[in-house]
């Protein structure tokens, strides 16, 4: 027998029976493997119908009768099936008797390997080998290792100098480790010789791609693109859903075997955390690099929970069988209040800290052992959802932690913000998916019960504020923005964050001392303030603004970008009392900008806004203006679907928008539009300085 070391790079099932594994050794082969990996189900139910089940598969399969613990109802009686090929037959039995109760029969192989084996994606093995097959195999790190040793990947990308579904691609522009070419795209066959030659020379672990999912590799379908050549590309559909009050379009996908592909383009989070981040979860949640790149982040949190499942011998539902229990509409308002939110004291504010609570929706579920099953229960067992997030939030502080201390021209620094925004988003989606109608682990009254404790929690952190004679000029879930005459340094506000971390027994850190901090009236009623807007200077020079124009995608990159011109304008003020001083500075900049664009001079592609399609056309009435480009799009040929990002540039005349990928006309551009769009982001700064006399001079 043969011993090997390495990285576990990808597993999948194999088309017979098994799994493939790709491992890259320590010596640098990139190995493919075999190894045998049982599934077993459970079925349970009517004592007819199982019996009927168990004629329908004996001979087939290995059968037995156990006890196995369902997380609502406890233990029950279930038949086992162990199937040992991957084969349909556990498809069959539910299309033929779909009333039983089904178990552990949707899970992805690279979940029902981790629990097999104990052995994460991305870590380092153990394996001995009998020719291809595995014998045995050790986990040699874990997933929860703040550094991991890096796997040694060989990377390309692949990206057409044009957007292929406005414009036909004439060259492919080729990067890896050694350096960057481009290949011309015309004729074809010279092109995938090329290319062909190119895969086979470097033999990359990943070919990262720009509109690679929908046109290069489907285009790529006469060539060995696949490093395992038992596989062809898998090819996934485009689609549109309905999510979190959003329509939300999924591209067509396209997945490799023996390598990854991940488009740019496609990967829902990609520009959020980058490659280090898709890792990052991919090794903590189990799903395999390509997958993750593409699924948001409850999928993974799902995934993570199904492994805490397999593990502690939880079965997992095929489909969700809890409904939300009955309440009388008063204990309905009294349970659902969400998360607690105070209107944020008007004004322009000197010397305010903000203090957050870190991670404070999971670090409840984890320190009050919300569970689904452990609500009621005196003193339960630590449940299955604070099981799934206690690793991966302490990993989180500490990823925190060691940022904190690190310089900022550290090689690190990028790479460790990538993975701790990964693990960020994880914990983020954890508190909806606990509520969430259709997760498998779901409870409504779970959701509500951290709602309520966090609420608590806030009141005990703004009492022990104010009984050290702070002031709070605003609470918004998890965090507050806190005042005292006299203090402006860090140090000076460390009693009250021992104080109320001594209160909650939940850690909260100081996010920021601000010079100045301005919560700006509501444009409704000037009246009252706007909980999630503000802006403002840390005592760094740092602006930090919430809910303004340059925080918001359907604004264009000019308006954004003259909006923090002029936010980092205010900002060379040192107090706020000198911000007088540089208003005239921001008046100029903005008569400059206007200028600017009347003379021509800012490029079509930062007047250029994006919106998403929210319905099918024939859903409007009265076209809005992302329907109207989307209109335009389809008249030329091209398919729209709800979901999809439309561009358009805001024109004169009857059509009063431009779809971006038709091409504009810079003299039809309707300027005016623009210029009061640069006017309300640019007031919605200024306009309370002038109400604090600071003197804005207009």
């Amino acid at each position: 027998m043969d011993e090997v070391t390495g990285w576990l790079f990808d597993v999948y099932s194999h088309p017979e029976r098994g799994v493939v594994l790709w491992v890259i050794a320590d010596s640098g082969e990139r190995l493919r493997l075999r190894m045998e990996l049982p599934i077993t189900i459970y079925v349970a139910g009517d004592f007819k119908l199982l019996r009927a089940a168990w004629i329908f598969l004996t001979g087939k399969v290995e059968l037995a009768r156990t006890k196995r613990r369902d997380l609502f109802i406890g233990e029950r009686d279930v038949m086992q099936v162990t199937l040992n090929e991957n084969n349909d037959l556990a498809h069959e039995l539910q299309s033929q008797l779909p009333s039983l109760d089904y178990y552990d029969t949707d899970i992805p192989i690279t979940l029902r390997f981790i629990a097999h084996t104990g052995v994460y994606l991305l870590g380092r093995c153990r394996l001995t080998l009998n020719r291809e097959w595995v014998q045995t195999i050790q986990a040699l790190d874990s997933p929860w290792q703040l550094s991991p040793e890096p796997i040694p990947l060989r990377v390309m990308e692949l990206s057409p100098d044009a957007d292929p579904a406005f414009r036909t691609p004439t060259r492919l522009r080729v990067k890896t480790g050694r350096g960057e070419y481009f290949i011309n795209m015309d004729p074809q066959r010279p092109f995938l010789i090329s290319l062909q030659a190119d895969l086979r020379h470097h033999d990359p672990d990943l070919i990262l791609t720009n509109y690679g999912d929908g046109w290069l590799i489907p285009k790529l379908a006469d060539i060995e693109i696949n490093r395992d050549r038992e596989r062809a590309t898998q090819i996934r559909k485009a689609n549109s859903y309905f999510a979190y009050g959003q329509t939300i379009h999924r591209g067509a996908q396209s997945h490799l075997f023996g390598r990854w592909h991940i488009d740019r383009r496609n990967a829902m989070m990609f520009n959020e955390y980058g490659l280090e981040g898709v890792m990052e979860q991919s090794r903590v949640t189990g799903i395999g690099v390509q997958e993750m790149a593409r699924k948001s982040p409850g999928a993974g949190i799902t995934a993570m929970q199904m492994l805490t499942a397999l593990r502690t011998g939880v079965m997992i539902p095929l489909h969700k069988q809890q409904a939300e229990g009955s309440k009388t509409l008063a204990g309905l308002i009294r349970a659902d209040k969400g998360g607690l939110i105070y209107q944020p004291t008007l004004g322009v504010h000197r010397d305010v800290a903000q203090i957050d609570f870190a991670s404070m929706y999971p670090s409840i579920m984890v320190h009050h052992n919300i569970s689904p099953e452990t609500l009621g229960k005196d003193d339960p067992m630590q449940g299955l959802i604070p099981q799934t997030l206690a690793h991966l939030l302490e990993k989180r502080l500490k990823l925190k932690e060691l940022l904190t201390d690190l310089d900022e021209r550290d090689c690190q620094v990028k790479v460790m913000k990538q993975r701790a925004a990964a693990l960020k988003w994880l914990l983020v989606v954890c508190f909806g998916y606990l509520g969430y109608k259709n997760a498998r682990f779901g409870k409504i009254e779970s959701h509500e019960a951290v709602t309520a404790i966090c609420r608590e929690l806030m009141l005990q952190a703004k009492e022990v504020a104010e009984e050290l004679r702070f002031e709070v000029l605003h609470m918004y879930v998890d965090s507050l923005f806190v005042q005292k005459k006299g203090l402006k340094d860090k140090q000076d506000f460390e009693p009250l964050l021992l104080a109320i971390t001594e209160q909650t027994k939940i850690p909260i850190m100081m996010e920021g001392i601000y010079r100045w901090v301005c919560f700006p009236p509501s444009r409704q009623d000037t009246r009252i303030s706007v909980p999630n807007r503000y802006f403002g200077v840390l005592t760094n020079g740092e602006v930090k603004y919430r809910g303004i124009e340059a925080r918001r995608r359907d604004i264009p990159f000019w308006v954004k970008k003259i909006q923090l011109e002029v936010l980092n304008c205010m900002a060379k003020a040192n107090s706020l009392d000198e911000v007088a001083n540089y208003l005239p500075e921001v008046i100029e900049i903005v008569i400059q900008a206007k200028r600017d664009l009347w003379n021509g001079h800012i490029p079509l592609e930062e007047l250029v806004i994006t919106q998403s399609l929210s319905r099918a056309l024939e859903g409007y009435t009265s076209p809005s203006p992302v329907a109207q480009a989307a209109i335009q799009l389809q008249a030329m040929g091209l398919k729209v679907s709800p979901g999809q990002f439309m561009r358009f540039v805001f024109i004169r005349g009857k059509e009063r928008v431009r779809a971006w990928e038709l091409g504009v006309d810079a003299k039809t551009v309707d300027i005016k539009r623009y210029c009061a769009m640069l006017d309300r982001a640019v007031s919605g700064l200024v306009g309370m300085f002038e109400k604090e006399e600071v003197g804005l001079g207009l």
